[in-house]
């Protein structure tokens, strides 16, 4: 039997993947929140399963920009005190699998990312996937779809991200990207008016990325139903610390609330 590579190790029961000690999935910040923002972190957290071990990587790559969306977690729940909104937040890093992806999606669960290589995910068995899948991703995705039943009146979904400056020795210009692509376009059309209209920051339209149809949690929850959405992209650099994450919070609420 071949060894596994240092840091990896494999599921010994089928099917089977969260332990009691391991956190649940989702955690939901102010359920009640009266305001019509619904704030989503696919990327928010780094935990990775016990039963994983460390997917074969350093602590400095399970830190790093491939593992979650460095700082949303701070921005989401100061939002949710400015706005009184909801925030629903992934906790399991995106090297366990990626939320904002179909479950069959190639980069669902990645064996590379950003040039670094994901032992613990190279060769997984049906089960192991299938695993990662009905304990992470359907739980995650299925706390969205609950809390916009049970929503009265117009939800507006904010799905939060971020972004590293400096992408295989390119550096991105934006302080902020507005990300839309199909359905209602208009909530995100006037986000990104507003916050052009704010001096001193670079706003980027459908930068650094654009969005497409390797989106998952957006389009799912807002095409067919015409909800107006926007997806955002903030610098990680900017908002790593409390201190970031304060101003940028405090621009953010100031600029949904323009827009709604």
């Amino acid at each position: 039997m071949t060894a596994e590579p240092a840091g990896v190790t494999r599921l010994t029961l089928p099917g089977t993947l969260l332990t009691a000690d391991d956190p649940p999935p989702v955690r939901i910040t102010n359920p009640g929140g009266r305001s019509s923002f619904l704030l989503l972190g696919d990327h928010a957290g780094r935990v990775i399963p016990a039963r994983l071990g460390t997917l074969g990587l350093g602590h400095a790559d399970l830190v790093r920009h491939i593992a979650w969306d460095i700082g949303v977690a701070g921005i989401g729940r100061l939002l949710v005190e400015r706005l009184d909104a909801c925030f629903i937040e992934q906790r399991y890093s995106r090297l366990v699998i990626d939320c904002n992806r179909a479950p069959d999606h190639a980069d669902a669960i990645p064996v590379e990312s950003d040039g670094t290589a994901v032992p613990g995910n190279a060769g997984l068995a049906g089960e192991e996937r299938a695993a990662r899948i009905s304990e992470i991703h359907a739980p995650y995705q299925a706390a969205i779809a609950q809390a916009l039943a049970r929503r009265g009146g117009t939800t507006i979904l904010v799905a939060l991200h971020s972004f590293t400056p400096v992408l295989r020795g390119n550096a991105r210009p934006w302080d902020i990207g507005v990300l839309h692509d199909g359905g209602d376009t208009s909530f995100a059309s006037r986000l990104l008016d507003g916050l052009r209209a704010m001096e001193g920051i670079v706003v980027g339209d459908n930068e650094p990325y654009r969005m497409d149809d390797t989106d998952h949690t957006v389009p799912r929850h807002a095409y067919a139903e015409r909800r107006p959405y926007v997806e955002i992209e903030m610098r990680q650099d900017h908002i790593a610390d409390e201190t970031g994450q304060a101003l940028w919070a405090d621009r953010l609420a100031r600029a949904l609330e323009a827009a709604a």
